[in-house]
């Protein structure tokens, strides 16, 4: 046995190539086909009345779900009526449909179109109201499909209705009965009787009085079986019009359903019924969007449908429940806005609208104008709901260093920080308790202020500040306020232009109120501009003595730390806190500028600023204030106070105040030196002030008995920096030079001479160069001997921090550079002198300078080689020295800008070779 789907697919794939391809691919209609002679198998099929056949053939269509045979939507007739007029293929979208967000399926219609043109910020566009409601509502699939539950009693029985009766008593039996085609219905035992035209409680209780007549002991129970089928005629705007077969039971709405619904071209509210009992107009409306009346909606036999072209249309956009295209009611030229606005669900708010309308005057063009809720619509208007003000009111904002940024409202009369702040999780940890600000706006100028408070005496319920609507409430963090005392505050404070900041951490982290999110974990992020450095810069300027409090803090000009959300997003927030701050610099913690309100006491500055250091001189704290007096005058006046007993509250401070403490005297210095080499207990070395070198020496252990004190090299900051300068100057002397040579300005007929002009200036551009990166050693000449410093006191420096001491082991080299045949290192022989030395280096060369010759010692000093021919060859050379033969300037002194670079010379070997001793040591 096949399964019935299987059955009716087999059948329906038989059926598929009686029907035409070319209509099936176009969705055309089609007449009713034809069953098969014979079923799949071989088996006949007997022959059929029409009626029969079509019977059937619905049946196998919804047996198979409605689907052909291989995927195929089925498009069949139920029954063999006349072919209904299909609906047109629909255009593709066009461009303009899909840029107003419309489903492609679904272009707009002109009524749609001309409203979307109208209200072009209506994004999607409004659509008509109601015609969806036929999108699901299909033919019937049966003749009893559309009967749900019991008839009504007032259901008037037609031909073909199927009539059972079951009696009971001394009669038992039961009857299917069908009403004939004269209206008669018969029973057995009975003569015939009308019932046709009558209501199932009149049929129902004329047979149970004739069955209690005729058939004495027996009553009868009468329903209705299987209803009849009615065909009504539905024209006019509708996707399918023609003749539609319904169950006796349908309503208009399954009518047109059955039709494919009312085009966008038809009325929804003057659909006219038309038959023997008279015409009527449904207003369709009553039963899709609630308005009032109770339409009749039901369908006789023989009665016709005609939808109407659609009527005048208004559109209602904006701030409604259901924007949309409603229809005017049937015969009506305006209704007022109150009716509309009913139909689109009322306003979302309700008070406060504006009601913008765009209608047509009588030349054509748009005219707008303002309605109220008694206006009169006409055909065409398009009205848009919007609110009257759009600012928001009764609310106030929580920004700054806080969870998330929150908008609150402003609460009962009198509320103020106290509530707003009650939770505290709402505040992230390490807030400035010392200021808070509300940026407040007055209300009859519209210009913004802003009013601190004391965040901890809010915190704590010992202040409040009422709010009021429109208030921003700001908090500081702890390093929004250290950002006071940056080198970018500083600089503005000069006045100088604000340059691009890194985002500073804060910003980064900032997001949770719209705050643009940070960058991605490992990326840098992009440098943004401060507008709070712009407008501090600008106010510098105007005004020099407004942060003179500020501009001397003397807080060093080191980094570029980024710029905080809050001054990004508050520019003039950055002025106001600098004109509330007080200095606190000297022995803090935290030294920097703090925001405070007036009579704050210094112990809560100093708690904010991490209290005072160990260091600390307390009785000698410099309090610096400006009073203002009443003829004008700002006198600064400066007051020593005794803090020892750390009653730092008795002091309180105003804005501008200027406190500083002190540092202890200590003998400490504030650096350390460091000893190289052979020492016994070499290393770094903490000094006091005024300690000497045999102190530290002592302090060291002494010297090895390697160790060579007369080759010491012996380091200090401030000579290497006098040194480099030294270096820099030359060099840019012997630029000055040579551009005065180049320009012709110095000795006069050179190119007569036949001198190289051009190798001079490059070797003294190259001289030049090697003078600028020549790195300067900072070597003085010390005496390093215990011994010696012993018998001659005179002789022990006075120590600095930073020194560098290193002394080598004894050397048994001498080194001869410079204008010599073989450069290099020496074995030290006793008593021999610089011109044995050289010679031994191979003698001099061609261009060498002897008279200029010079001797490094191992100490750092320099003295003459006595190389001349009238000098006696110099003194001993002591082991670890350097001899150095220049070449002879004297090509380059003819133009007269090389006059002497012996000493430079000198200092650039003095360094190298110092150099060279400290990397060796420090292996």
């Amino acid at each position: 046995m096949w399964k019935k789907g299987g059955f009716a697919l087999a059948v329906l794939a038989a059926l598929t190539p009686i029907l035409p391809s070319a209509a099936l691919a176009q969705g055309q209609p089609l007449l009713p086909p034809s069953l098969p002679s014979t079923l799949p198998g071989g088996m006949p099929l007997p022959s059929l009345a029409p009626g029969a056949q079509g019977d059937i053939l619905q049946r196998i269509i919804d047996a198979a779900g409605g689907r052909m045979a291989g995927g195929t939507p089925s498009s069949l007739p139920a029954t063999p009526h006349p072919p209904a007029y299909a609906a047109p293929p629909a255009a593709p979208a066009s461009a303009s449909a899909l840029a107003l967000h419309v489903e492609p399926g679904e272009p707009l219609s002109n009524t749609e179109a001309f409203f979307a043109a109208r209200l072009p910020d209506q994004q999607p566009p409004l659509r008509q109201f109601g015609y969806d409601t036929f999108r699901n509502l299909g033919p019937p699939q049966g003749p009893a499909s559309a009967v749900v539950g019991a008839l009504p009693d007032d259901y008037r029985i037609g031909r073909d209705d199927e009539v059972i009766v079951s009696i009971r008593g001394r009669s038992r039996q039961s009857l299917s009965l069908r009403i004939g085609r004269d209206g008669m219905l018969t029973l057995p035992d009975l003569a015939p009787f009308p019932a046709a035209g009558r209501t199932l409680r009149e049929l129902r209780a004329d047979i149970e009085m004739r069955v209690a007549r005729e058939l004495g002991g027996s009553e009868a129970f009468v329903s209705i079986g299987q209803t009849r089928q009615i065909a009504v005629f539905v024209a006019g705007e509708v996707v399918r019009p023609g003749l539609v077969p319904l169950p006796a039971l349908a309503s208009l709405l399954d009518a047109l359903g059955a039709a494919g619904g009312i085009r966008r071209t038809g009325s929804l509210r003057a659909v006219r019924v038309e038959g023997p009992g008279g015409a009527r107009v449904v207003d369709l409306y009553a039963a899709i969007a609630g308005v009032s009346g109770t339409p009749d909606l039901s369908l006789r036999e023989g009665e016709r449908v005609v939808v109407p072209p659609l009527g005048g249309v208004v559109a209602l956009g904006g701030d409604v429940t259901r924007p949309g295209i409603y229809e005017l009611p049937a015969g009506v030229a305006s209704a007022p806005l109150a009716s509309v606005l009913a139909l689109a669900g009322g306003a979302l708010r309700p008070a406060g609208n504006r009601f913008l309308s765009t209608g047509t005057d009588a030349g054509g063009r748009r005219a707008m104008s303002e309605l109220s809720p008694g206006s009169l619509l006409r055909r065409g208007d398009a009205v848009t709901v919007s609110p009257g003000v759009d600012v928001a009111s009764g609310g106030l904002r929580l920004a700054g260093h806080v969870a998330a940024p929150v908008i609150r409202g402003v609460g009962p009369r009198g509320a103020g920080l106290r509530a707003l702040l009650a939770d505290p999780r709402v505040i992230r940890p390490d807030p400035y308790v010392r200021m808070g600000v509300a940026w407040r706006m007055d209300e009859r100028t519209r210009v913004r202020r802003f009013i601190a408070f004391d965040l901890g005496r809010v915190m704590t319920g010992g202040a409040e500040l009422p709010l009021r609507e429109g208030d921003e409430v700001i908090l500081l963090s702890q390093s929004d306020v250290l950002w006071l005392a940056s080198p970018a505050v500083q600089r503005a404070l000069r006045g100088e232009a604000a340059a691009p900041l890194p985002v500073a951490p804060a910003a980064v982290a900032a997001g949770a109120a719209g705050q643009p999110a940070g960058p991605l974990p490992g990326s840098v992020p992009p440098p943004v501009d401060c507008p709070a450095l712009m407008a501090l810069a600008v106010a510098a300027r105007s005004s020099p003595l407004r942060f003179a409090h500020a501009r001397s803090a003397g807080f060093p000009d080191i980094g570029a730390p980024g710029c905080p959300q809050v001054f990004v997003d508050y520019p003039a927030l950055l002025p106001f806190l600098l004109d509330q701050s007080v200095l606190l610099a000297g022995e803090v913690r935290l030294p920097g500028l703090y925001p405070v309100i007036e009579d704050t006491g210094l112990d809560m500055v100093i708690a904010a600023a991490g209290g005072p250091a160990d260091t600390a001189d307390l009785s000698a704290v410099e309090f610096a204030r400006e009073p203002l007096e009443g003829a004008g005058a700002i006198p600064l006046s400066r007051t020593r106070l005794d803090l020892r007993s750390r009653n730092f509250a008795a002091v309180r401070l105003s804005p501008r105040d200027a406190v500083r403490i002190p540092r202890g005297f200590g003998d400490r210095d504030t650096g350390p030196v460091t000893l190289v080499g052979e020492f016994l207990r070499p290393g770094t070395y903490d000094i006091r002030r005024g300690e000497r070198l045999s102190e530290l020496l002592a302090r060291a252990g002494g010297l090895t008995g390697q160790a060579y004190p007369y080759g010491a090299v012996f380091t200090r900051e401030s000579v290497r920096q006098r040194q480099q300068e030294g270096f820099q100057r030359t060099a840019r002397e012997l630029e000055s030079s040579l551009i005065q040579v180049a320009a012709g300005q110095a000795v006069a007929g050179s190119r007569q001479g036949g001198l190289d002009l051009g190798g001079a200036i490059n070797a003294g551009q190259a001289l030049a160069g090697t003078l600028r990166e020549a790195r300067a050693a900072g070597r003085m000449v010390v005496e390093a001997n215990p011994v010696v410093l012993a018998a001659r006191p005179e002789l022990d420096v006075l120590l600095e921090p930073g020194d560098l001491l290193v002394i080598p082991k004894r050397p048994n080299e001498v080194t001869v550079v410079g204008a010599v045949l073989n450069p290099g290192s020496l074995q030290f022989s006793t008593g021999w002198k610089a011109s044995q030395y050289v010679r031994a280096a191979g003698g001099e060369q061609r261009f060498a300078d002897a008279s200029r010759a010079f001797v490094v010692l191992p100490n750092g000093q320099s003295v003459p080689a006595g190389l001349g021919s009238w000098q006696s060859g110099g003194p001993p050379i002591p082991p670890g020295s350097l001899v150095v033969v220049p070449q002879d300037p004297s090509p380059y002194e003819t133009w007269g800008f090389i006059r002497d670079l012996t000493s430079v010379l000198g200092q650039i070997s003095i360094s190298s070779a110092a150099l060279a001793v400290i990397s060796k040591q420090a292996r």
